[in-house]
């Protein structure tokens, strides 16, 4: 049988071996788990809670081991897999406390002789397909919530970074989660959409990843009438308008922009900034990424890992010199840009750019920063808007009508106001348009994984 091998993208080399799972392992986790669903969902919640907070405080304890894995597997500076890590507890934590809040309600009835009651009931099974660019918090934000409705739930991580999944489902185990409650499988994402959309006792599925891949899973999903949820693509706008703070506008963006390298699906893609401004906020703000230390993202110092593979760094590099090719101006020349080989690709900014450029159409998962300038609020909502996707978008003004117009007028599900990073547990997490449907994150995070049923009682 062929082995899935696990590369350090810093070094290209094999850090472990692991055996695919067979389509009959798959199928007899999935039973398993549905047999475990039905005990499991009859655990009080307090039970269940207790458990979460006791897998919490374990990955506490093994946060430094956990952070190296998330590091050599997927290439994550140090300092951001540490964070990762705290952040994935805070889902845990937050969904073990909405376990003991799953309230049902009574309603008054249309006749006398009627009481009618609801109840939220687990919906049963999930499949659970997560991406590689966040493989602690993308699967505790899906695991958590699913136990702490009474669910069951089965992972498929990405191939690129199962590590972290295997070890962060270890520590579940010891804390108390029975064993076939939350379960694994190593597959590709093709034969895991397939299985988990065909199989009957699957009766949730999970994912986050792209848009073309969203899309295909959600027809497959029809055929069996699945409860689904999609956390997709984006093409995050970020808007720095002229009564900005630039410093604060100049830091808050790069946060956005480089944290893993670029890779995630929230970064700012397309930097519009006011003509008034603009040229100080490219001096600002090539200065800052000038500073940014790309390296192995063991070392301490590291600002900047690599990209997730060769693949990953031919696509930026085609982004790059597409924009060369229509004008742009990179901030460092491509040879400087990969002076590191392999998969490292230093940070770039690119000025005089224009909306016929890819890196202001496609998704770029990768370390550049295109900076295009506006002088009207509308023009440029327009231009941030002009897009399928519809997951996150920043800006940055310090004028509350200016503010609270964008707001009302882009049509994104997760938009910063002068904040870089607006993500968090306890807030609903999701995009509009192509960018998917559901919410992970907040009370929202644990309705997908409930059922509302009513009974009507005569008296």
């Amino acid at each position: 049988m062929n082995k899935l091998e696990i590369k350090n993208p810093a070094t290209n080399k094999v850090i472990e071996k692991l055996n695919f799972t067979e389509e009959n392992d798959i199928n007899s986790k999935i039973d398993n788990a549905y047999k475990t669903f039905l005990s499991w969902r009859e655990t009080d919640a307090h039970t269940r809670a207790s458990i979460l907070k006791e897998w919490s405080y374990l990955i506490n304890e093994h946060r430094e081991e956990l952070a190296k894995i998330i590091t050599l597997e997927g290439g994550k500076p140090l300092k951001e897999s540490r964070g990762e890590i705290d952040y994935a507890r805070s889902y845990i934590d937050w969904y073990a406390e909405e376990a003991k809040r799953l309230y049902g309600r009574t309603i008054p009835s249309n006749t006398e002789n009627k009481r009618i009651i609801t109840q939220k009931s687990p919906v049963g099974v999930v499949g659970a397909i997560t991406p590689w660019n966040f493989p602690a918090a993308m699967i505790t934000r899906k695991i958590a919530p699913a136990l702490a409705a009474g669910c069951t739930i089965i992972c498929k991580p990405a191939v690129a970074t199962p590590l972290t999944t295997i070890k962060l489902i270890e520590l579940a185990h010891k804390a108390g989660v029975p064993q076939n409650a939350v379960d694994y499988i190593i597959a590709s994402g093709k034969d895991a959409g397939r299985i988990f959309t065909e199989h009957r006792k699957i009766a949730k599925l999970t994912f986050t990843g792209s848009t073309p891949i969203g899309k295909k899973l959600i027809k497959q999903s029809a055929d069996t009438v699945k409860n689904i949820t999609m956390e997709l693509g984006g093409l995050a706008p970020v808007i720095v308008h002229k009564d900005a703070d630039i410093d604060f506008a100049v830091e808050q963006t790069i946060a956005a922009k480089f944290r893993n390298a670029g890779q995630t699906c929230v970064c700012a893609n397309r930097i519009y900034v006011h003509k008034e401004i603009e040229e100080l906020f490219i001096e600002k703000l090539i200065a800052k990424v000038n500073k940014l230390n790309v390296g192995n993202g063991e070392n301490s110092d590291v600002d900047i890992g690599p990209l997730i593979d060769q693949e990953g760094v031919n696509k930026v590099i085609d982004q790059i010199k597409d924009a060369q090719n229509h004008g742009g101006i990179l901030s460092s020349d491509l040879n400087s840009l990969q002076y590191l080989g392999g998969n490292f690709l230093k940070p770039v900014v690119i000025s005089n750019v224009n909306n016929d450029m890819k890196v202001m159409n496609e998704e770029t998962f990768g370390p550049i920063a295109p900076v295009m300038s506006y002088t009207k609020l509308d023009d440029v909502i327009k231009l941030a808007n002009d897009t399928e996707f519809g997951l996150a978008a920043y800006y940055f003004t310090n004028n509350y009508q200016t503010g609270l117009y964008l707001y009302e007028n882009l049509d994104y599900g997760v938009i910063g106001w002068n904040d870089g990073l607006p993500s968090g547990a306890h807030v609903p997490f999701g995009g509009l348009k192509e960018s998917g449907y559901g919410r992970e994150g907040g009370k929202e995070g644990i309705e997908p994984y409930l059922e509302t049923k009513y009974l009507s009682v005569g008296i």
